[in-house]
């Protein structure tokens, strides 16, 4: 017989019904056995009545977290028994047969409650098992369920989905690089994306106009509550665009979201406010600061777009960017930029969006001349030599005809975060890593084997003590 999901067991009322799923709880009354089933789409109360002798020496031995096929008959539970906050909380599953699928030892931890007083170090060994917990399901459904609203707006809306490359280039773009030695080429190293940001501007290039991606970085920097070595984002790109172009797409697109996916949550403003990075500082002493009326209140969204960002900012060591080399100044500050002068004042073409005091993305109208894009290298100290041995590719490509174009990159797993309630992004990734980047589930990062090493031309030193 065909696999019966419990959720829709309502529907098989007096008829032979047959579920496969976990046993979540089993209690022995001596002639009674009870079992609470339970598999992606709910749970159910079953029960063995005690002349069915072969499916009640079974259920003697059951418990729980063990796997089971189940053969029965969906009944009406009686008036008095009838629990009216649950799922299926009207019928109860007569079980006629019984097989174990496969058992199970005792688990580390309870997987029935929310897990939020579990140490999380046990919690990520066992992450296979933490993933049954209903919190961590929804909230992986919920994700599902945003992912494919974002795929399905922007197709709408005329955008392709483009997957670019894992295996790339290391270029000073900001954080530190993940590196991949190879081993054909002795002494040279792939590195991992910290984002596609190179590759969807040459996507511009090549003519496909509007690009989006949910994009797989990697960057190796320290983490915490919201950051991990190894993230998603919304990553798009359009050609022929200004600055309010690409607000107007992320801004409906996030409405759209919420309204439709979570309509028990509220966005304080609409249209999103606009504040320059100036007067946020000023008025907040922060670029991203949390507009709430009410902060008690989690069902409160409150967006704003910071604007107007300094384009440079002055180090002990030098100049550096406040955004993205990558990025336009503004019009009115372009000849600044071509003399190198006035550089603390130069604006560019840069927002961030911020929500509940969250950076959940940023972006910008970028350089899509060569000799301006070259200005900034120039400025932020990059000799010629280097800035055509990290950038000669995305220089020569300004000069074949790119478009004028911009962009944003969403931070996926911190959007999920504030929208399930959570406290920090590892609650909404299936296999997240340890504050300390560390994988425990896996026992990753580990060392490789000696062959390995001597086939990648790779020598490890040991530290001195």
């Amino acid at each position: 017989m065909k696999r019966t999901l419990i959720r829709d067991l309502k529907n098989e009322v007096g008829k032979e019904a047959r579920v496969c799923g976990w046993i979540s709880v089993r209690r022995d009354q001596g002639k009674l056995i009870f079992l609470d089933i339970r598999d992606r789409g709910g749970a159910v109360q079953a029960i063995i009545l005690p002349n069915n002798d072969a499916a009640m020496k079974i259920g003697k031995d059951l418990r729980s977290e063990w796997v089971v096929d189940v053969l029965g008959v969906v009944n009406k539970r009686p008036e008095k028994n009838i629990n009216k906050n649950v799922l299926n909380g009207d019928i109860e599953l007569e079980i006629k047969e019984i097989k174990i699928l496969n058992e199970s030892d005792v688990l580390p931890f309870e997987i029935m409650t929310d897990g939020k007083d579990i140490k999380e170090e046990i919690r990520l060994q066992y992450k296979y098992l933490d993933l049954r917990r209903q919190r961590l399901q929804d909230n992986l459904r919920e994700r599902h369920k945003v992912a494919k609203y974002i795929r399905d707006f922007l197709d709408k809306e005329e955008f392709i989905e483009v997957e670019t490359p894992i295996l790339t280039k290391s270029t000073p773009e900001g954080a530190r690089d993940y590196v991949v030695p190879s081993r054909l080429y002795h002494g040279e190293f792939y590195a991992l994306p910290q984002s596609p940001q190179q590759y969807k501007q040459l996507l511009m290039t090549g003519g496909l106009e509007r690009y989006f991606q949910l994009a797989r970085c990697m960057r190796d920097e320290d983490t915490r509550g919201d950051r991990q070595p190894e993230f998603t984002q919304l990553d798009l790109e359009m050609s022929f665009v200004e600055r309010e172009d690409v607000m107007d797409v992320n801004e409906r697109l996030f409405i759209e979201i919420i309204n439709t996916l979570y309509p028990n949550k509220k966005i304080q403003d609409i249209p999103f406010p606009r504040i320059s990075f100036k007067d946020a500082i000023e008025k907040y002493g922060i670029d991203r600061p949390d507009l709430r009326k009410d902060k008690s209140d989690p069902n409160v969204l409150s967006f704003v777009w910071i604007i107007d960002f300094p384009f440079f900012e002055k180090t002990p060591d030098g100049w550096t960017f406040t955004h993205n080399p990558f990025s336009a100044a503004k019009k009115e500050f372009e000849n600044d930029l071509m003399e190198k002068k006035d550089l603390a004042n130069i604006i560019s073409q840069q927002y961030d969006i911020v929500l509940n005091g969250v950076e959940i993305g940023g972006g910008s109208i970028r350089n899509h001349k060569p000799e301006l894009l070259k200005r900034v290298f120039e400025i932020l100290g990059h000799k010629d030599e280097d800035i055509v041995k990290s950038f000669g590719h995305m220089l020569k490509a300004l000069s074949l005809g790119t478009p004028p174009h911009g962009g944003i990159a969403w931070g996926f797993d911190r959007f999920l975060m504030i929208l399930q309630d959570e406290p920090n992004i590892r609650e909404v990734i299936a296999f997240p890593k340890t504050g300390e980047g560390r994988d425990l589930m896996m026992g990753s990062p580990s060392p490789v084997s000696g062959t390995q090493l001597k086939e990648l031309g790779i020598e490890i030193k040991k530290k001195n003590k």
